[in-house]
């Protein structure tokens, strides 16, 4: 074919027209937002393929490279909003908040600005959920959802993470005085999947059991949930019969995803058909009693509607607390006058060492400053995704105070960046630093967002804040945490050890990719 010159030159031709239009689209799109500064990219960070950070070729927005940089993207920009404009596959563009204001607008509008449900798919893993829906679906989700997150289930947290952080000191810790953690997930992610064990599921395991899978199953239920959470991705990439027959890291998550699903519907059968329902507050059983009490209006769900929610209280149930404890406790390490502080308001609360009840929850306060702190500086999520379903503009300022107003065309993706607005200088003092006293008195509760907010905020995020206070103030009151010496890293700087324990990555949520701590008994 391409023997005949003329073939060559109209093949040439249609190449490029085909770039020219592809130039002129995103010239269009970039003009949409009046040019402002921000990524010029072949790829948005909506594909899939290539998530990465790379100059022109994508900003990789769930790369954990834009936590690194927290603000400074912005800062480059000159405002608190940038824009993303990609080519392909169409051209797009997408504005990244840093503006609480602003955002605070987008969170509260949910109409104006919904989610686009892409960026969610991976969640739908085991059906529908309160997570990954919109409009009249989200609805009838949250209706069906919201009175599991009672406060009788956050004594039940807080009554169930107290008996589990003792059993690990009774039984697991025992009379050592010096324990070494080589991975400090190796500790929270455990204590996390039995709080959500027992809490969420009504399932009360012992640091000692749940070693040896039941019968007729090839995993334990812990770690099915935590190589699902861990590899979901997966599911978006690759069909059912490649995971099965595909890579040992693929087989094995089809494994645990088909384990995990098992798992589900064991425990909807067997609280269903059980002789005497004893009034439970677990959010499982809150799940199914609401959704028997939506029969009569026709909305109650199938079994299968029913897991979706239940995959999302198991993923979002464990994942965020153990990741943010994790980082907890390398920043308590790392900043031990900080630790000092901790320890000292922890003292003046159980000064005569009794076993703190729900009701002294609040008593905490540089417990949850300490677990605030640690969201500010690494969210679980580094965007939040929303699409402008109107024609709008946003205002915003730059450093020197002055104002821009900025198109936002209808179908513009709109995403808030958690580390840009969580390290803003204009409303965090010294933003680098650790310092918890920060959420002690007023903060820019507005430029704080770890649980998102409006009608879309965290549902969960009472249950994650009870059971992670109730663990850091129960292990900082009888350890002192510390960095675990290793003789290959002998001589590093203190901004060098801090990076290589904060090396982050991204699952579902953001987690340290790997930090030893020794837990030193006081």
């Amino acid at each position: 074919m391409f023997d005949d010159p003329r073939s060559v030159v109209l093949g040439a031709l249609l190449v490029a027209v085909f770039l020219l239009r592809k130039f002129l689209d995103f010239r269009r799109a970039a003009a949409s937002v009046q040019h402002l500064p921000g990524f010029r990219t072949l790829f948005s960070d909506r594909f899939i393929w290539f998530p990465y950070r790379v100059d022109g070729i994508s900003p990789g927005l769930q790369s954990e490279v834009n936590l690194y940089r927290k603000h400074q993207d912005f800062d480059e920009s000159g405002w608190d909003i940038m824009a993303g404009v990609s080519a392909f596959p169409t051209s797009e563009v997408t504005l990244y908040l840093a503006d609480p204001a602003v955002i605070k607008d987008v969170i509260g509008a949910r109409a104006r600005f919904p989610k686009p449900m892409g960026p969610y798919k991976i969640l739908l893993a085991f059906g529908p959920n309160l997570v990954a829906s919109e409009g009249d679906e989200w609805k009838r989700q949250r209706r069906l959802v919201a009175p599991a997150f009672s406060e009788r289930n956050n004594k039940l947290v807080w009554d169930e993470t107290i008996r589990i952080v003792y059993d690990l000191f009774d039984n697991v810790w025992g009379d050592k005085d010096t324990v070494e953690v080589d991975d400090i997930k190796n500790l929270t992610v455990p204590i996390t999947l039995l709080v959500i064990g027992v809490a969420g599921f009504g399932r009360r395991i012992t640091w000692t059991e749940d070693a040896v899978a039941p019968p007729g199953h090839q995993v334990t239920f812990k770690d099915a949930l935590n190589v699902v959470s861990r590899n979901l991705f997966l599911q978006l990439l690759f069909p059912q019969w490649m995971l099965r027959w595909g890579t040992p890291t693929m087989r094995r998550f089809h494994t645990a995803y088909t384990e995990l699903g098992r798992y589900m519907q064991e425990m909807i059968v067997a609280r269903r058909t059980a002789e005497v329902k004893e009034e439970r507050y677990d959010l499982f059983s809150s799940l199914l009693d609401a959704n028997e009490g939506l029969a009569e209006s026709g909305e109650k769900l199938t079994d299968t509607g029913l897991m979706g929610n239940v995959f999302i209280f198991m993923v979002a149930g464990y994942e965020t607390s153990a990741h943010t404890l994790a980082y907890a406790f390398i920043l308590l390490a790392l900043y031990p006058d900080e630790q000092e502080k901790l320890y000292q308001a922890i003292k003046s609360v159980l000064h005569d060492g009794h076993t703190p009840g729900y009701e002294e929850f609040s008593t905490f306060s540089y417990s949850m400053a300490v677990f605030n702190e640690t969201l500010r500086l690494f969210p679980p999520a580094i965007v939040i995704p929303k699409q402008s379903a109107e024609d709008t503009t946003f205002t915003t300022t730059n450093a020197a105070g002055e104002k821009r107003t900025i198109p936002v065309p209808k179908g513009t993706y709109v995403s808030v960046h958690t580390p840009g607005l969580h390290n803003n200088p204009k409303y965090w003092d010294d933003p680098d630093a650790f310092k918890p006293a920060r959420f002690l008195g007023n903060y820019p509760r507005d430029a704080f967002l770890p649980f998102s907010g409006g009608p879309r905020g965290c549902i969960g995020r009472g249950f994650s804040e009870t059971e992670s206070i109730a663990v850091l103030t129960l292990i900082i009151a009888r350890y002192r945490v510390e960095v675990k010496d290793e003789p290959r890293f002998a001589g590093e700087t203190f901004a060098q050890r801090k990076a290589r324990l904060c090396k982050s990555r991204m699952s579902v949520t953001l987690f340290p990719e790997r930090a030893p701590l020794v837990f030193k008994r006081r």
